[in-house]
């Protein structure tokens, strides 16, 4: 029996497809970590095989009994994700401090840790996208989702622990199995049940005269990229040098290039309409998102990545019009 991987967030959307990958490459001695609700994430979980599934909080128990000893890895995705969570003591408890119980655990027990960080630690961008440690520490996020995350990233900074350890700042991630995220799953799905129900496209009106309505930029990285880079990491061995990357493209498009590929997808001619920002999204709205790749290449990931149009064509065709009509 092969030593285990351990997945936290694994009936999440980038979870899911981790889990999914791994059993494509023949690993199936995963051991799932999720809660999974009432509103019907365990679907993502049909068809994937794997030993055993736990909550969170029962994790941490039987890895204080020594369940599990022997994994080879933690993959964290497990988080509280929504960028408008006001608790902030859940989100402390959730993206912080249980991050940091399982990193330690997997430095004491030689198992290649690697996390979920996120590209909201960038804030507006001011300080631009680059994942260089000396960056870091001047990093203001917006909204206390990406604060909690920058929390994380700046105690492991601190105390030397990316020598041996790989977070993953993760930009616009859109794909399969995301579904469950309800508001916050990816434009593409939402352009998508929007164009089947309305037959049109909502985008936001711009408040800066340098772009257009719908002319805000994101780097949009197909969900199957985004495992790729994780698997990256996650299957080298333990001790093995580790770092903070960014998990983007490098290349920014506007949501105008996404809602025209998703009519394309669906066969259609585009048609948006402009509607107003809500005012509280307003002083929290980043125009402009793009990461620096230079150090994830330096880290040996080569592979190119899948263009906006070309991800979006096989979700929207392979998934959506594919599985479910």
């Amino acid at each position: 029996m092969s030593r285990p991987i351990i997945v936290t967030g694994a009936a999440g959307f980038i979870g899911r497809n981790v889990v999914a990958e791994l059993n494509a490459r023949g690993e199936e001695e995963l051991i799932l970590v999720d809660e999974l609700g009432k509103e019907g994430k365990w679907k993502n979980l049909v068809g994937l095989r794997y030993e055993d599934i736990v909550s969170p909080e029962e994790l941490l128990g039987l890895l204080e009994a020594q369940q599990f000893a022997d994994a080879r890895a933690v993959i964290h995705l497990g988080a509280a994700s929504s960028t408008t969570e006001t608790d902030a003591d859940f989100l402390l408890r959730n993206n912080y401090q249980y991050t940091r119980v399982l990193c330690n655990w997997s430095l004491e027990h030689d198992a290649r840790f690697v996390y979920a960080s996120s590209a909201a630690t960038y804030g507006d961008g001011a300080e631009g996208y680059d994942d260089d440690d000396a960056v870091t520490p001047s990093l203001k996020p917006l909204n206390m989702y990406g604060y909690s995350k920058q929390m994380f990233d700046l105690w492991a900074l601190k105390h030397g622990l990316f020598e041996n350890i790989v977070g993953l700042k993760y930009f616009n991630v859109y794909g399969p199995y995301e579904d469950h995220k309800g508001n916050m799953r990816s434009m593409v799905s939402k352009s998508y049940n929007q164009i089947r129900c309305d037959g049109f496209v909502q985008l936001f009106k711009s408040y800066k005269p340098e772009f257009k309505d719908g002319g805000q930029m994101r780097d949009f990285i197909y969900v199957k990229d985004a495992v790729d880079v994780t698997l990256h990491f996650a299957l080298q061995e333990a001790g093995e040098p580790g770092g903070l990357f960014n998990c983007g493209t490098g290349v920014a498009r506007t949501w105008v290039d996404l809602a025209t590929a998703t009519f394309a997808a669906m066969g259609l001619e585009p048609k948006i309409e402009y509607i107003d920002m809500p005012v509280e999204l307003r002083k929290q709205y980043q125009y402009f998102t793009q990461a620096e790749t230079g150090k994830l290449r330096a880290a040996g990931y080569e592979k190119p990545f899948t263009s906006l149009e070309d991800g979006v064509t096989e979700y929207v065709q392979g998934y959506y019009l594919g599985h479910k009509g």
